[in-house]
């Protein structure tokens, strides 16, 4: 059975990730890149589905006693205590330069003698294929099927037993057994062997160079860097595209159908991810992030879609893996994302604020990113009033999401600002009058003047926490009583006991607005942007305090899922999520900015 999403560790190499459960098994890889098919997938399934454990040998697989990771890295450190001993297991992928994908996990041997087991079971294509399985050689072997292979190579003897291949070694005080898997087109030649030792002080070294391009040094350093850490470990570097997670169909509630796929690069997560990143020194993965959008929208700006694979790919389509049961029986289990081709409007203010930040930010000037955005504004002008799917990719009837009118006013404002400042041309004086429109019809039709608060959509009664958002990107200033309104009413109508705020409300066993079943958590994203606008407000302890009980929620390594469920007191969704880091980032930098944080 697979441990809770907050027992996993994320390792990667920046093309690909591995979740590391406590009891020191990878339950969770896709080679080469993040969105391929599943080496081992239990963590959607069973050991069946493929699994690499190492830990203590006996009956069970006990968690460890401790794990971190070391220093400001992704090289995954976890430590077993038992009656003979204590041992430490060391997981990490190197970034890739020109070698092939690689896991390497190296035990040391601490106190006394501790007997170890390594248990390899590679089943490909999502734990549907078992693959050929033989020795090359007395060190190597090499699993097969397809288009690929995964080649072990180990200090310690393998055998094979049960369609898994195991090891059985001992190790003292100062002793080092490596094991590493490396993925390669079964239609190549053997990779190199790797030198684990090497690797992983050129691992640490990489890490360590990256983290010192940051430039915050505030009160929640720590946890910014790992949210940093995480962002560049979801970044796939070939191309700068920004995954939102490294998983698929985690659920949003346990045991429910709210299961997705989440290995591909949405474009308002990305555009959220390039402001943090310029905001604390990145300015080259954010100059990556906008030539892979450049190249992504090239040619067919007028349909910008609201996701592309990694590479920029286009066709995402959905289909179901039968063959697995889902995490805790949470079905089905999906992989592409049917969400791809809806229309959400917001998504033209996101591209649109990004682009602005990394011209107001100084990123190198690029004629054609600023020729992008004055044809995106172009299709807004015909099609900002049309209804949509928006922010939260409903798969219900298309409605006027007031959210999505907010972003449809900021992209045609900051390209207004774009032209004011003499870097564009365009219709200046109507594209202001088209940014008053909106305003005005916002205003008027998404705003309930009896309840004193905006709503989810013109016309209707819900709220929604995507209307945190309208201080933040301008729309209205914090002190304007609308505003505060929406604020209170949020806290009221969408807050869980213990605070967290959900996206709107859902309906149980019967579909409401976003046209499913069941329940979903508090989502982490929209309680860091409560935290903000407290803070906008003046309300600056509520604020802290509430921030601080977010950071609460991650786990022992500071990782974060898309949701937070206040019944059962876990985490639930894809793990971790770049939509969870990006706001805790944000919000530490405005709190620091505004004094508001404990001594």
């Amino acid at each position: 059975m697979s441990g809770r999403i907050e027992d996993y560790a994320l390792i990667g190499d920046t093309q690909t990730a591995a979740l590391v459960c406590r009891d020191g098994s990878v339950d969770w890889l896709c080679l080469p890149r993040f969105d391929s098919h599943a080496v081992f997938a239990s963590l959607l399934g069973t050991e069946d589905h493929g699994f690499w454990r190492i830990g203590p040998a006996g009956s069970g697989a006990p968690y460890a006693d401790r794990r971190r990771y070391q220093g400001d890295s992704l090289v995954l450190e976890s430590e077993w205590d038992t009656p003979d001993g204590s041992v430490r297991v060391i997981d990490f992928m190197p970034p890739r330069e020109d070698h092939a994908p690689q896991l390497i996990r190296i035990v040391e041997g601490v106190s006394g003698r501790v007997q170890m087991r390594s248990a390899l079971r590679m089943r490909f294509s999502y734990g549907r294929v078992v693959p050929w399985v033989h020795k090359v050689d007395d060190v190597r072997t090499v699993a097969v099927a397809g288009p690929d292979s995964v080649w072990l190579d180990s200090d310690a003897p393998t055998y094979g037993e049960d369609l898994t291949t195991y090891s059985d070694f001992t190790v003292g005080p100062g002793d080092r057994v490596a094991f590493c898997i490396s993925w390669q087109a079964s239609h190549r030649g053997a990779p190199e062997v790797p030198d684990a030792a090497a690797a992983l002080t050129a691992t640490t070294a990489f890490w360590r160079e990256w983290v010192d391009h940051c430039t915050y040094h505030g009160p929640y350093r720590e946890a910014v860097i790992r949210s940093l850490i995480t962002l560049k470990a979801l970044t796939y570097g070939p191309t700068g595209g920004i995954v939102a997670a490294p998983t698929t169909s985690l659920p949003e509630e346990i045991g429910g159908v709210r299961n997705w796929d989440y290995r591909y690069t949405w474009l308002r997560d990305a555009a959220i991810t390039l402001s943090s990143l310029l905001r604390t020194g990145y300015r080259e993965e954010a100059q990556a992030w906008r030539e892979w959008l450049l190249r992504a929208v090239a040619g067919d700006p007028e349909n910008l879609q609201i996701m592309y694979g990694i590479a920029g790919e286009r066709e995402l389509g959905e289909t179901e893996l039968d063959w697995l049961p889902g995490y805790e029986d949470s079905r089905p289990v999906r992989v592409g994302n049917g969400a791809a081709h809806q229309l959400q409007l917001d998504v033209y203010g996101e591209v649109t604020e990004a682009l602005h930040l990394g011209h107001m930010t100084g990123l190198a000037r690029n004629d054609y990113a600023q020729g992008l955005q004055l044809k995106l504004i172009r299709y807004l002008e015909t099609h900002w009033n049309q209804p949509d799917e928006g922010i939260w990719e409903v798969r219900g009837p298309r409605r006027h999401f007031v959210h999505s009118k907010v972003m449809a006013w900021v992209a045609v404002d900051r390209t207004i600002k774009l032209i004011e400042s003499g870097d564009a041309d365009g219709p200046l004086e109507r594209w202001r009058e088209l940014r008053d429109e909106i305003h005005q019809d916002v205003c008027e039709k998404g705003y309930d003047k009896e309840r004193n608060t905006f709503t989810q959509s013109y016309g209707s009664k819900e709220l929604d926490a995507s209307l945190l958002l309208i201080p933040q990107m301008g729309f209205l200033p914090p002190d304007d009583k609308r505003v505060i309104g929406t604020i209170e009413a949020i806290q009221r109508e969408l807050s869980t006991p213990d605070g967290f705020i959900l996206r709107y409300p859902t309906a149980g066993e019967e579909a409401g607005v976003d046209g499913l079943e069941g329940d979903e958590g508090a989502f982490l994203a929209c309680s860091f942007w409560m935290a903000d606008d407290l803070a906008m407000i003046g309300r600056v302890d509520e604020a802290r305090h509430l921030f601080e009980k977010l950071l609460g929620l991650r786990n022992d390594l500071g990782l974060l899922a898309e949701e937070w469920d206040p019944r059962l007191q876990r985490q639930v969704g894809n793990f971790p999520q770049a939509f969870s880091h990006v706001p805790l980032i944000d919000t530490a930098l405005r709190l620091t900015a505004s004094g508001a944080y404990g001594g």
